[in-house]
């Protein structure tokens, strides 16, 4: 008697186990289905992102360096299971002749002043951030003769992106072209703002 009841409770407890088992598998394929769904919707936005990056990139190129013919592509490719994207500067020279590469490695330090600007703007407003960005000093690498379209183009991405672009420089080519400038100076240990001009 006592040996069918540890027989029967045996049972009853295996049986306990698998229905464990079964429940566990099932809960651990859905898991993995919703982990490879997670995945592919991660994938998707970053290849989609990649293409307005690309875009405003290419845009932002053109409107700056309006002698040059540059634009970005975007390559995408998996490593080591996630998506990866590499954005690369090309320049189609009047010749017909191509280069193309990574902006800090082929380009000067204009080009990738540009591009580093624009994707700032990009990551906050993507990322709902704080819509202001802060330059400082940040295109003295621009080539002076640049400097006017430069300015134009943070003030129309400003405008267009709804982001405060607060620059500080000391180029008055830059100060000129601004939507509003104003003077810094110090006085009695403090730091006083005077506006120069606005538009």
């Amino acid at each position: 008697m006592r040996v069918s009841t540890l027989r029967d409770s045996c049972a009853k407890s295996v049986s306990g186990m698998e229905s464990d088992v079964s429940r566990l598998e099932a809960e651990s394929e859905t898991l993995s289905r919703v982990s490879d769904l997670f995945r592919a919707l991660m994938d998707k936005e970053v290849i989609d992102n990649s293409k307005v990056v690309e875009r405003l990139l290419t845009e932002g190129l053109q409107a700056v360096f309006d002698d040059v013919d540059l634009s970005v592509r975007s390559e995408v490719d998996v490593k080591r299971g996630k998506v990866s994207v590499d954005l690369i500067t090309v320049q189609k020279h009047p010749d017909g002749t191509v280069t193309e590469g990574s902006c800090t490695e082929i380009y000067g330090g204009s080009v990738s002043t540009v591009e580093s600007v624009i994707l700032r703007i990009v990551v906050l407003t993507r990322r709902g951030l704080r819509p202001l960005l802060l330059l400082d000093e940040s295109l003295a690498a621009v080539a002076e003769g640049y400097v006017p379209r430069i300015g134009t183009f943070l003030s129309l991405m400003s405008r267009r992106m709804g982001v405060d672009i607060l620059a500080v420089s000391h180029n008055p080519t830059l100060i000129e072209t601004s939507d509003t400038s104003y003077r810094i100076s110090k006085k009695n240990g403090k730091a006083a703002f005077q506006r120069v001009r606005e538009s």
